[in-house]
Parts: C-alpha cells; sequence; structure tokens
C-alpha cells in the first residue's frame, strides 16, 4: 500500500477482489490478532486534532494590535502623571477588548471537535468468520463492515455485496436525494457524488442493506480529508479588522510624530525639557481615540442583538460588519435555497396534465388542472396513479413536534404527500389493497414491484414505479383518461419526460398488470412485459418561497448571489432560474452551470473569470467549492458563504463570513460559520446584510465624529508650543474630555436607527479606505474650528483678565460644547438630522442631557474644580462657548448640502 488503509489506486476503479488481495483480507473477515496489529500500525478511526495554540498565547495574541498599545501607552502616561483612575479606566477597556475577542476565537476553533464526535459511532464487522459489534473507532483498513438502514457509515468502505442499498450522502456531496448503490467497477476519474460502489465515512443508510470493505480510517476518510481543508484553511481577516489596523498604524505613526516634533520645537525655542516633556504628553494624550475600541466593541455588540432578534447568531463579532460588506454570496442549494423536502409538482395521467400546489411535506395543497381544483371520481387514471405511488412504497409519512416529515425515502415521501393532496387516505389504500409480495428496488433493473389483494375473487394487481427507461419499455398500452385501456403513445411520453427533466424536475413511471388470484410470489420474470402504462409523476425539491425575494433584495444592494452545490447540472439549472439567480427571471435566458469536472480543467486564470461570470456550480467538490471561493477573493469580492452540510465547512472557514443553518446544519457547518442562522430561512441573510450595513454606518460615524476633537487637541497643544503660549488644555483634561464624550455622545452613535435607503445602496469597495476624502475633508474643517475657538476663547479670556484655570475651562467647555453640537450633524453622514427625526434616537437625547450635567459638575462643583484644575466661569462666558458650537453645526450643515450638489 502506498500510504496507510488507502490502497495504491482509487478504490472505484478497483475491481472488489483485488481491494480484498491487496489489504490482505478476505470475505471472512480479519483475524483478531490481526485486527489488533493494524490498529496499531495505522492508529484509531478518529481524526486528528491538529496542535493548537495554548490559551495564553491566543490571549497574548489579543493584545497584538496597534489600537491596543496606544491605548496601553495612553494608561502608562496616565499612571505616570498620577492620574491612576484615568489610566484604570483605560486599562479596563484594553482588558474588555481583550477578553472579548478571546472568548470569540475561542468558540471559533472548535469545529476540528465537532467532526471527531461525528466520528464516534459503532460498526457490525465480521471479524473470524464471526459478525459482531464494535467501537467505530477500532476499524481498520481491510475489515469487512455491515451495513442496514438507519447505521451511519463507520469508515470509507468499497462495497462487496449490496442490496436495494441507498445512502444519503447530502452532507457530503451536497445531493439532495439518497444515492443509489451498486457494484460496478468505475472509471479512476469518477467525482467522489457518482462512486456508486463506495460508502463514505459519516453518511447515512436511508434503504437497503451491504457488506463492505474498509479501505480508508480516520484522517485518510473523505471526511478526514475535509477536517485537513478546515485546519489548513486561512481565516481572513474581516473588512473592518484590516482598516482598523491600517489606520492604527497611521495613527501610531502620525501621533509619535506630532509629539516629537512638538517637543523638538519646544526645545528650539528654548523651553525647558521638562515642560517640552509635558507638553508632548498632552498632544499624544490628546490625539489618542481612547473610546475607539470600546466603540468598534460595543457598536458590534448591539449589531449582534439586532441580528439576533432577526433569528441570526452571529459567533465572530466582526462579522457583523462584515456581512455589510459584503459583494458576493455563495449559498449550497440542498437545504438553503431549497426545502431538502422533495415534492411532486406535475402528473401526467391518462393523456391529461396535472399542477401539484403546496411545498415540501407539509399536506396544504391541492392537485390542478388548467388551475382548477380535481375531483378523483372524475379523474379515474389520476386516481390510479396516485393508489399505485402509495402501494408501492415503503415509507411512512408522520407528523412529528416540528411538522410533517418522512420515515424512509424522500422520493416515496413526496408521492404519499400527493396522493394525499389528491384526497386519498393513505393508511385506508394501504388497508384496502394489502401487500402480499413485493421486489425492493434495484439499481440494476431501475424499478420495483409490489404485488396486493383486491379481494376475494378478484385478480392480484401489482404496482410499479421507476425510471421510465425501465418501465416504458416494458409497456404495452397505457390507462386512458376514463380508466380503461389505451393506445401507447412512446414518443409523446417520451416528449414529455424530456420536457420534465429540462425543468430540473425528477421523473418516475408507474406501471401495473394483472394475475389470477392464486398468485402469491412475485418475480423479475411476471413483470417483463405486458405491463399497462399508468403515467408520470414529476417532482423536485422545491425553492423556499422567501428565498425568491431574498435574492431580489440582494440584487438591489448590488450584491450577487451564486449556487455551489453538489447536485445535479440540470436540477441546479432549474431551482437556479425558478429563483432568478443572476436576473435569470427577468431575462427568461438559460441559466449557465459549470460542473466540478470542468473547473478541474481551469487555470487559475480562467478559474477567475468563471468564479466572476457563472451563476450556478454544480457536481462540485469541497476542495473546488474552497477554490471557488478563493478565486472569488483574488478578484476583489467579500464573499459570504452559506451551507449547512460537512461539505460546506472548509468553505464556510475561508469565506470572509461563512453562514450555517440552525436546524438542518451540521454541528461541523456551524462551528466553521460566523453566523448561524436559526430559522435555516435564506430571506435572514438579507436581514442581516441589512444590520451589518447600518453597523457600519455608525462605526463610521463615530470614526467621523471623534476624530476632529483629537485633531483639536493636538493643534491647541502645537499651536500653543510654536506661539510660546501656556498649555490652553491639560493632560488630564484632555482625558475628562475624551472618555466622557466617548462613552456619553460618540456611543450613542451605535443606536442609530438605520437610514431608508440603507439597502438601495451598492457594497462598499473593499479596497476603499475607512474614510473617504470627502469625510476626511469634515474632519478637517471640524477640527481647526475646534483649535480656533478653544485656542482663541482661551486668550480672549486671558485679555480680559481672566486666570489661567478660567481660560482653560473655558477652553474644555468650547471642546465638548462644539463636539455636542457636532454629534447631531454625525446622525447622518449625509442628511439634515431633521430628515431623520430630532428625537428618533432617544439614547443619543438621554447621552447629551448627562453631559450637560457632567459639564456643569466639571465647572462649578468643588470637588470636580479640585480633580481636574477647572473653576467656575461667568455666565456671559457660555454666550461665545455655544456660538462657537452652532459655528460648527451650521459649516458642516453647509458643506453637506455643497457635496449633495
Amino acid at each position: 500500500m502506498d500510504e496507510p488503509g488507502i490502497p495504491p489506486a482509487e478504490p472505484h476503479a478497483l475491481e472488489a477482489e483485488e481491494i480484498l488481495r491487496i489489504l490482505r483480507s478476505s470475505p471472512s473477515g480479519l483475524s483478531r490478532e490481526e485486527a489488533e496489529r493494524r490498529l496499531g500500525q495505522y492508529g484509531p478511526n478518529s481524526l486528528t486534532p491538529p496542535r493548537r495554540e495554548g490559551a495564553l498565547l491566543r490571549l497574548l495574541r489579543q493584545i497584538h494590535q496597534p489600537l491596543i498599545y496606544i491605548l496601553l501607552i495612553s494608561s502608562a502616561i496616565t499612571a505616570a502623571l498620577g492620574e491612576w483612575v484615568d489610566a484604570s479606566v483605560i486599562l479596563g477597556v484594553v482588558v474588555v477588548n481583550t477578553l472579548i475577542g478571546y472568548l470569540q476565537e475561542t468558540k471559533a476553533l472548535q469545529a476540528i471537535e465537532a467532526l471527531a464526535r461525528q466520528m464516534t459511532t459503532g460498526a457490525t464487522v465480521i471479524r473470524d468468520g464471526e459478525k459482531r459489534r464494535i467501537p467505530a473507532t477500532e476499524l481498520v483498513p481491510g475489515d469487512i463492515v455491515l451495513l442496514e438502514a438507519g447505521d451511519r457509515v463507520p469508515a470509507d468502505l468499497r462495497l462487496l455485496q449490496e442490496r436495494n442499498l441507498q445512502i444519503d450522502e447530502s452532507a457530503l456531496t451536497g445531493e439532495s436525494v439518497p444515492v443509489e448503490k451498486g457494484l460496478a467497477t468505475l472509471p479512476a476519474d469518477t467525482p467522489l457524488a457518482d462512486r456508486s460502489n463506495m460508502a463514505f465515512s459519516s453518511t447515512l443508510v436511508t434503504q437497503g442493506v451491504a457488506r463492505g470493505i474498509v479501505i480508508a480510517t480516520g484522517d485518510h476518510t473523505e471526511l478526514g480529508r475535509i477536517s485537513r481543508l478546515i485546519s489548513t484553511t486561512e481565516v481572513l481577516a474581516t473588512p473592518l479588522t484590516r482598516k482598523i489596523n491600517r489606520f492604527s498604524h497611521l495613527l501610531l505613526y502620525v501621533i509619535l510624530a506630532m509629539a516629537a516634533f512638538t517637543f523638538l520645537i519646544g526645545i528650539w525655542r528654548g523651553e525647558s525639557w521638562f515642560n517640552m516633556f509635558m507638553a508632548s504628553v498632552a498632544l499624544a494624550v490628546g490625539a489618542i481615540p481612547e473610546g475607539l475600541p470600546a466603540a468598534v466593541t460595543i457598536t458590534l455588540a448591539i449589531g449582534v442583538a439586532r441580528m439576533a432578534r432577526r433569528n441570526a447568531i452571529i459567533r465572530h463579532l466582526p462579522a457583523v460588519e462584515t456581512l455589510g460588506s459584503t459583494t458576493v454570496i455563495c449559498s449550497d442549494k440542498t437545504g438553503t435555497l431549497t426545502q431538502n423536502q422533495m415534492t411532486v409538482q406535475e402528473i401526467l395521467a391518462g393523456g391529461e396534465t396535472f399542477q401539484v400546489t403546496g411545498e415540501g411535506y407539509s399536506p396544504e395543497g391541492t392537485i390542478l388542472k388548467q388551475d382548477a381544483p380535481v375531483e378523483l371520481p372524475a379523474h379515474p387514471a389520476l386516481e390510479t396513479l396516485l393508489t399505485a405511488g402509495i402501494l408501492c412504497n415503503d415509507s411512512r409519512w408522520v407528523e412529528g413536534p416540528d411538522g410533517w416529515l418522512i420515515e424512509g425515502d424522500p422520493t416515496e415521501g413526496a408521492l404519499l404527500v400527493a396522493a394525499h393532496k389528491g384526497g386519498l387516505s393513505v393508511e385506508a389504500t394501504r388497508r384496502r389493497w394489502p401487500r402480499l409480495d413485493a421486489i425492493p428496488f434495484d439499481s440494476r433493473y431501475q424499478y420495483m414491484a409490489t404485488l396486493h389483494d383486491q379481494g376475494a375473487g378478484k385478480p392480484r394487481v401489482v404496482y410499479l414505479k421507476g425510471s421510465v427507461e425501465s418501465l416504458l419499455p416494458r409497456c404495452t398500452d397505457s390507462l386512458g383518461a376514463n380508466g380503461s385501456r389505451a393506445a401507447l403513445d412512446f414518443g409523446e411520453i417520451e416528449d414529455r419526460v424530456q420536457n420534465m427533466a429540462l425543468r430540473g424536475l425528477r421523473v418516475l413511471a408507474f406501471a401495473r398488470i394483472e394475475f389470477p388470484p392464486e398468485m402469491e410470489m412475485l418475480c423479475h420474470e411476471n413483470v417483463e412485459s405486458g405491463l399497462t402504462f399508468l403515467g408520470l409523476q414529476g417532482m423536485i425539491d422545491p425553492p423556499r418561497p422567501e428565498a425568491i425575494p431574498a435574492i431580489e433584495a440582494c440584487r438591489n444592494a448590488g450584491i450577487r448571489v451564486k449556487m455551489i452545490t453538489g447536485d445535479h447540472p440540470g436540477t441546479a439549472a432549474a431551482i437556479a432560474d425558478q429563483m432568478g439567480l443572476d436576473g435569470s427571471r427577468r431575462g427568461h435566458e438559460e441559466v449557465a452551470v459549470m460542473t466540478g469536472a470542468a473547473l478541474a480543467e481551469l487555470e487559475p486564470e480562467e478559474l477567475a473569470e468563471a468564479a466572476e461570470t457563472t451563476a450556478v456550480f454544480a457536481r462540485v467538490s469541497p476542495e473546488q467549492k474552497l477554490r471557488l471561493v478563493e478565486a472569488l477573493q483574488r478578484n476583489e469580492h467579500i464573499v459570504a458563504m452559506t451551507g449547512d452540510g460537512v461539505n460546506d465547512a472548509p468553505a464556510l472557514r475561508r469565506a470572509n463570513i461563512g453562514v450555517a443553518m440552525g436546524i438542518a446544519g451540521t454541528e461541523v457547518a456551524k462551528e466553521a460559520a460566523d453566523m448561524v442562522l436559526t430559522d435555516d430561512n435564506f430571506a435572514s441573510i438579507g436581514a442581516a446584510v441589512e444590520e451589518g450595513r447600518g453597523v457600519y454606518d455608525n462605526l463610521l460615524k463615530f470614526i467621523t465624529w471623534t476624530l476632529p476633537t483629537n485633531l483639536g487637541e493636538g493643534l491647541v497643544i502645537l499651536a500653543a508650543v510654536l506661539t510660546g503660549a501656556v498649555l490652553p488644555i491639560l493632560p488630564v483634561q484632555i482625558l475628562w474630555i475624551n472618555m466622557t464624550t466617548a462613552v456619553l455622545l460618540g456611543l450613542m452613535l451605535a443606536f442609530e436607527p438605520k437610514e431608508p435607503d440603507i439597502m438601495q445602496r451598492p457594497p462598499r469597495d473593499p479596497r476603499q479606505p475607512i474614510l473617504s476624502h470627502r469625510l476626511l475633508l469634515r474632519i478637517g474643517i471640524v477640527g481647526f474650528l475646534l483649535l480656533a475657538g478653544s485656542f482663541g476663547l482661551f486668550e480672549w479670556a486671558l485679555a480680559k483678565g481672566a486666570s489661567e484655570a478660567e481660560a482653560r475651562t473655558i477652553a474644555v467647555n468650547v471642546f465638548v460644547c462644539g463636539e455636542l453640537f457636532y454629534l447631531f450633524n454625525c446622525r447622518s453622514l449625509t442628511r439634515s438630522m431633521f430628515s431623520l427625526g430630532v428625537f428618533s434616537n432617544h439614547w443619543l437625547i438621554g447621552g447629551v442631557l448627562v453631559m450637560i450635567l457632567l459639564q456643569l459638575l466639571f465647572t462649578y462643583a468643588p470637588f470636580m474644580n479640585a480633580t481636574f484644575s477647572s473653576t467656575p466661569i461667568d455666565l456671559a462666558a457660555w454666550g461665545p462657548i455655544l456660538l462657537v458650537g452652532i459655528t460648527v453645526y451650521s459649516v458642516v450643515g453647509v458643506e453637506k448640502w455643497l457635496q449633495k450638489r
């Protein structure tokens, strides 16, 4: 063997006897001794968790960010100044941010453990010629494993024997219906979803029995390969974290440069080293936006709470903002865009076509002919066809605590639901025609047949269902609309089948034949010919109705939706057409589909183009899903990936934001995702995108609001040094301004309601910086207005004979008043606050009132005067202070108006 547990060639391309020879096994299984030896050689059948960072290293890495460094420096400086309370507050911000990041990351690293938990199942094996039950972790290559309905496949198997075997591989491949298995040797390049002679670890047996030989265990299974993809997939930084990182680095350099410049200028002018050091400290403290990390965290946390109310649970805080940046949503089909419930939509019986309403396994719905409900007695051919669907059927349709569900094959379940919609009782029909014998479905024959008793003295009847190709050639006539036999038009039926298939419907044919009353046993020879064709039933896993307007809303918001599925290309194209992916419903153009086989042939440049221009990808493997996400990211897209299966997990982890389904999603998908939809509703993604855009808007509003203060404070200190004046504001007063206004004024912008046009805007360009030239201009204008107002009134007060303490108190109030008026400008970056409603943000009004009260205490309360070196000022001094605030509001209002024009 080339590597442990894996034959030298693709196992599906080898004969069963060759596999047995290579793995040195036999139909009687391994001996106990040999199994123990191989267990020691190959290791347990479990996934190896990757080596992880220790908890301490993860915690320390949260501090390794420029903004955190700025805050730590700020805390150290304030502590050195003896301001222990302020130093403690700033340090507290660092601790809170660090703990939140650490806890979120700890949750994010649970995907591999979830995969490992899926492997802990039991297995029935043949060892020493005897059947025994062992833990699945003890399986080794060469073991002979027995499977039956309800089993979870414990390892990757090459099938040796099977009878009527069907396996649900939707979590691994995305195939929406159970896959029929066989024994035939396949070409080496057969895609994963089409390897019918294989059973893969973690998939579920829905029907039949089988015997297979273990060809791969643990990390070497297809599930293990996906586990390695997850563990080696790079988790990208979000647009917000990348931009904040760049912004923080720039801010750090600017602050250090300004502080150094201030120090050197003062020394050159002959000032003392100590005074210049204190001036530089004041400038640095003023320029550091202490409230920014807290604002980012709290704004994101508010977004998380809002999303939770709209059925979206956020696992990583920055994912809130990432949704607002999304340019492409890559969605799985089965269970995400569709309901994962097969539904009969069209029936052909007696030459007449009927439509079936309703979706999924819910009993609501009816059968229509030309948009009018049908009465079964008036359509005997339809009644016979629906009866055949009930009787030639091994599944059960039951009502569970969470709605109706199917026990058995989803295709058979769809037939039971359709019969109920037509007015037939499933249980009554089965009691009326009891089953005597059956031929189970066999992939070699492509049909199932059941023998029924019609009552004493009446002929026995056999009902058959299967592929059109297997049943139609066996038929000699058909059932007419009135219930009597009629001529069979092969050409017309084949045309109808092709028409259904082009619309993505899975088509089943039905037939019957009668035998004498004494018949008790049924065999294939009985149904080789002479059948009466009953009709067709066409079914599909239907789209979620709410997903269609959600896709349209995404398109209006400039977000493209792409389907990436492991399902059949025809089915994928039909669903895409119904849902209007890339506008297909509006133009009624044929949806272009690219298969995984075609993707595998593409060079990286061609793949990037295909990812950009193609809306639907079918028969795609987990690695190809990952490649498509990466190709879109290379094209500068912000990619959201939705999914619910094991096969989606690597792409979920690689995407800028992974979105898992909460109800139908596997634990693996949930653990790999950034966001989980509690209602499995694609429409919730649109709501989450809207909330994400609102969060980014509010963060941008806070940044636009806070930076002019820091700029103004830094310029005031610089101006004082350049002119040789005393400092208009002290470091401790700067901290008072920054911390109180950030909490009571700036953070109130996090509660700002979303603006009405938020989902009519195109997505933000990922390459665009946080602050546009327009906003930088506004920040500069407000910063210089604060400089002019505070420095000017400081000098004016001194000229009028005021003390330095009084002048500084006036300068501090200028900053607070200017920020307060500017806050109302920042409620919208483009509109007037009057168009939003002056009182629509109650939190902001409350914050303003508390800030005014605190500023009066700062000015007039003796204990505050002693703490912050402030002093009471005359009532007349408030006039010029308010005038500065009004000027700031008016100038920004005019600037907004000019920008609009």
